[in-house]
């Protein structure tokens, strides 16, 4: 049954007329007058730099020779090409050579939550080390460096987690873009690491505090940078801004009372045109977000529809996702669980089911051939891989293995993937579980049969999505694992035959 609920556009006036059976009219986005743009440097002429070793990088063997046929593509986002953990690369393993995978290279890293994105054979890392924001340029088949750009930064998690930035870097038309931790915006040439522009837009915008800093990943579309901004807390400020990419000028604003949270923003086709799909949700007393569809050329509000749980300290973390058919999926974590939504010809939202069990903490699901497949769960114990179905919000399945691995000690510890990620590639799914699992899966609407299985190493927090680049495989370690390596981004040939 379709049932419609109410819309937040203007939450008093919204609601009112929404229990009248009353249709709110779009939110026109307003003009905008940046009396602040930054200033925008000239990229100076030459060559991009010669890519060289340096102290942190370890090279340890070439990769296979990648097969003629091969398709590769490259990944621009942390999501990936499509925004969608999937890749359309082909001839990678479908089982472990030996029971392990080979490292080509791997980089100490500092603290942070990204991935790298690789575009034109340009890998671009960002995290933080001792005081500084670090963005790397590498070469992704060796490790050796471009040029690096480090910019200071003050920042302490008040949870104790680490430090460093949450957000990947995005790369477009040449150009790198990041946002730091404490909502720095910088735009750099990426083949010079020039510096084009830079904003401080916590310093520039009236915003409410969050609880990780700054988290949601940028996007791209058609010249303009869009970033879920966030609101002080207490009126409708802006909550999403978008700049010009080439000049970090603002284009155009869209207001609304919810602060930004660490789901990223997508494009999705629905209702026959592109529409930005950002789902915010970040602090805030009493906690308020949900799901805002955005006209991306303008900025122009249609809907919003409220989804978040009602716990203080909770946020809305993974990234909605298309599935077909006028149709997005959301899920968050906290009780709440996941809806799915359809946008009617009026650019309203209505709820077709949800799935209260099918919560999911920050992963983004990925939807295959009318299936929805994640790992949920807000805490480790809870958390296990599932499927469900797309058209009626049923549970088709469960998968939660557990297996045993030797420990330094002698002691075996018990594993389970936890609140893994999930990656689609050459027909299959790759599965990263939290301490370091790497599974390689077929996963069908009838269950999950697990191909093959290895132990990439034993530490906690690894959190993000993995990267596949000419059948490379590009693994983020956020924490120290058993064996005494320190934090790392390491390299795997994930080439087949």
């Amino acid at each position: 049954m379709i049932r419609k609920t109410a819309h937040w556009t203007q939450p008093c006036l919204v609601l009112h007329l929404t229990l009248l059976g009353l249709s709110p009219n779009p939110v026109r986005s307003e003009p905008l007058d940046d009396t602040a743009p930054p200033a925008v440097n000239e990229v100076p002429d030459g060559q991009s730099p010669v890519a060289t070793d340096f102290d942190r990088v370890t090279f340890f063997a070439e990769p296979k020779a990648r097969a003629a046929d091969a398709v590769d593509a490259d990944w621009p986002r942390f999501l990936g090409p499509n925004d969608d953990a999937s890749s359309p690369e082909t001839h990678l393993l479908a089982k472990f050579s030996e029971g392990s995978l080979a490292k080509i290279w791997e980089m100490e890293k500092g603290s942070g939550y990204t991935s790298p994105v690789i575009v034109d054979s340009k890998l671009v890392f960002f995290d933080r080390i001792e005081d500084e924001e670090v963005i790397d340029c590498l070469d992704p088949a060796t490790g050796k460096r471009f040029w690096s750009h480090a910019y200071p930064v003050v920042y302490r998690d008040r949870y104790g987690f680490n430090n460093g930035p949450r957000a990947s870097a995005v790369i477009d038309s040449g150009k790198v873009y990041t946002l730091g931790v404490t909502s720095q915006l910088t735009c750099l040439d990426l083949a010079t690491g020039a510096v084009i522009w830079q904003r401080d837009l916590m310093k520039e915008f009236d915003r409410a505090s969050m609880f990780f800093g700054h988290g949601a990943c940028p996007i791209i579309y058609e010249g303009k940078v869009i970033v879920p901004l966030g609101t002080n807390g207490m009126d409708e400020g802006w909550s999403v801004l978008a700049f010009d990419q080439n000049t970090g000028k603002i284009i155009w604003g869209t207001k609304h009372e919810w602060n930004a949270s660490y789901s990223s923003p997508i494009i999705a086709t629905l209702q026959g045109k592109p529409r930005l799909l950002v789902l915010q949700g970040g602090e805030s007393d009493p906690a308020f977000g949900g799901l805002l569809c955005i006209d991306p050329n303008d900025g122009t509000l249609h809907d919003a529809f409220a989804w978040r749980p009602d716990k203080y300290e909770s946020v809305n973390g993974a990234a909605p996702v298309a599935v077909g058919g006028d149709r997005i999926f959301i899920t968050t974590s906290y009780q709440l669980g996941a809806t799915m939504l359809q946008l009617n010809e009026d650019l309203k939202w209505e709820q077709l089911w949800e799935a209260p069990m099918f919560g999911i903490h920050w992963m983004t699901p990925i939807a295959v051939d009318g299936t929805l497949y994640g790992f949920r769960g807000r805490n480790e114990p809870d958390a296990w891989l599932a499927a469900y179905d797309v058209e009626t919000g049923k549970e088709l399945w469960q998968h939660d293995p557990q297996w045993g691995i030797p420990l330094p000690s002698g002691r075996e510890y018990q594993m389970k993937y936890l609140r893994g990620s999930l990656l689609q590639a050459d027909g299959r799914t790759y599965a990263l579980g939290e301490l370091g699992t790497l599974g390689i899966f077929e996963l069908t609407p009838g269950g999950a049969k697990e191909l093959d299985k290895t132990q990439l190493f034993l530490s906690r927090s690894t959190w993000s999505l993995p990267v596949l680049h000419k059948g490379l495989l590009f693994v983020s370690q956020h924490e120290a694992d058993t064996e005494g390596n320190p934090p790392r981004l390491i390299c795997y040939d994930l080439r087949g035959e």
